[in-house]
């Protein structure tokens, strides 16, 4: 029988965050041992969740970012949510073959619709035919998340991405894992607490007011920490990236648009979109990343020429180059960049402001072709932002198409981002953190991939539980 293990993903954490700030974690670390964790390319949430849970890069998994170009419907689409998209054999999958009754619960960890675990929860609105967007949640079994938000409220889909993103969604998904921990007793249970990415990204690493919010998740993880003790299981807490200061947004596709290999499309009402299909090269921006599509072969040169001379662009990788990090795969782009030290990219396409879709000025980010961080302020220059949210709402409770227009178009605001590996010797700033509560698996180093294994060996072999 493998000892029960509780596995608390605190997105953002490193560890030089861990001490006084952090009493609930930094005790796990006591009792057990603490270390900065090897990272992979790109670093950010889907690919490294799959390197997580498969124990492989992405070249293998084929979780190259958090969305890609699908060549096959012309199409960028971002955070899908279905396990198939997930290939390999997942951590639970391994515990299954030498435990046949071993049990998962997996909440708010991505990839998790149809995921062969016992329990799951994700967010889910419901978009009703009039233009609305209804907060819900999708779990298995389905009436799991009914029974949860009879307990909890429903979940609050609107502090979980967004300008009011804060505390209260991380709040709720630590009360679900307790709920579902104490009711069903998991062998396996996964947890994901989302609060750090927020003001990281708003006020970036370095401003005092972090403080508060390591605080904040701490106690919350500390919820998720004390029922597992209760229940004798080995905690782990760990992260998927750090967030390093930005200063400079590249706006890469702007640069592949004035070259004359992006093809924007004038629509009817008077606003731009991407045509990806008719482009000769786009990228698809992820945070300090970017996946750049190039149609043709005779292309791939000179793009890559002109993106190597782009200010804040540090590495251009070819096929070729992208086999040292382990991205080579027919997901990636035909070039996969990195950007410099201080700067990320933004997905912006269109020259002038005035032509921009409709999508830019709202929380859209499955309509986005690209990541944008922007989503969590306000528009700066609203006089009245929440005049105007109040109007929206009013439109909604009247059943009316409404437009949620709050979002600004100025990418200088945003101070942190993720995606880059970490610098060489500030692991302890620059990356993700590894905290467990035994020292069964003590060890000095441990990449991203490594995670899976280490995971096997704690339950299956490992020493002493941590509920001391």
């Amino acid at each position: 029988m493998p000892r029960p293990l509780v596995l608390i993903n605190v997105v953002g954490l490193t560890h030089e965050m861990l001490g006084p700030n952090t009493p609930n974690i930094s005790r796990v670390a006591a009792d057990g041992f603490a270390i900065p964790m090897g990272t992979v390319l790109p670093a950010v949430t889907c690919s490294a969740q799959a390197t997580l849970l498969t124990g492989s890069l992405p070249r293998e998994h084929g979780i190259v970012a958090n969305g890609w170009y699908w060549r096959d419907i012309s199409e960028v689409l971002f955070w899908r949510q279905s396990n198939q998209l997930v290939r390999g054999e997942r951590l639970y999958d391994a515990a299954r073959k030498r435990d046949p009754s071993y049990s998962v619960a997996k909440l708010f960890w991505w990839f998790n619709m149809y995921a062969d675990v016992n329990w799951s929860v994700t967010p889910r609105p419901s978009y009703p035919a009039d233009g609305r967007k209804v907060m819900d949640s999708y779990s298995q079994p389905a009436d799991l998340k009914d029974r949860l938000q009879e307990r909890l409220g429903v979940f609050p889909l609107f502090k979980f991405w967004g300008p009011a993103a804060d505390i209260t969604s991380t709040r709720w998904i630590a009360d679900a894992t307790v709920a579902v921990m104490q009711e069903h007793s998991p062998s396996l249970t996964l947890a994901y607490l989302p609060h750090l990415d927020y003001n990281l990204q708003r006020l970036g690493p370095n401003d005092p007011r972090i403080a508060e919010d390591i605080r904040a998740v701490d106690a919350e993880a500390g919820k998720i920490i004390d029922a597992a003790r209760n229940r004798g299981a080995d905690i782990v807490v760990l992260s998927e990236y750090a967030i390093t200061a930005v200063s400079q947004p590249v706006h890469i596709n702007r640069v592949l648009r004035e070259h004359g290999y992006l093809v924007a499309r004038r629509e009817k009402l008077g606003w731009e979109t991407l045509d990806p299909g008719a482009s000769r090269a786009f990228a698809v921006a992820d945070h300090q990343v970017a996946h750049v599509y190039v149609r043709r072969s005779e292309d791939v040169a000179s793009v890559a020429e002109l993106l190597q001379k782009t200010p804040g662009i540090e590495r251009v990788l070819d096929r070729a180059a992208q086999a040292e990090f382990g991205i080579d795969h027919e997901r990636s782009g035909e070039l996969v960049v990195i950007a410099a030290p201080e700067s990320w990219f933004t997905y912006y396409f269109w020259l002038d402001d005035a032509l921009a879709p409709d999508y830019a000025r709202t929380v859209d980010i499955h309509r986005k072709p690209g990541y944008d961080p922007v989503e969590l302020f306000l528009d700066p220059q609203l006089k009245l932002p929440k005049l105007r949210i109040a109007r929206r709402l009013i439109q909604k409770l009247l059943g009316f198409r409404y437009y949620m227009d709050v979002i600004g178009l100025d990418a200088s605001i945003v101070r942190g981002s993720h995606g880059r590996l970490p610098t060489p010797g500030w692991e302890s700033r620059e990356a993700p953190v590894f905290v467990c509560s035994s020292k069964a698996i003590e060890t000095n180093q441990l990449a991203m991939h490594e995670v899976k294994a280490a995971m096997l060996k704690l339950q299956f072999e490992g020493g002493v539980a941590g509920g001391k």
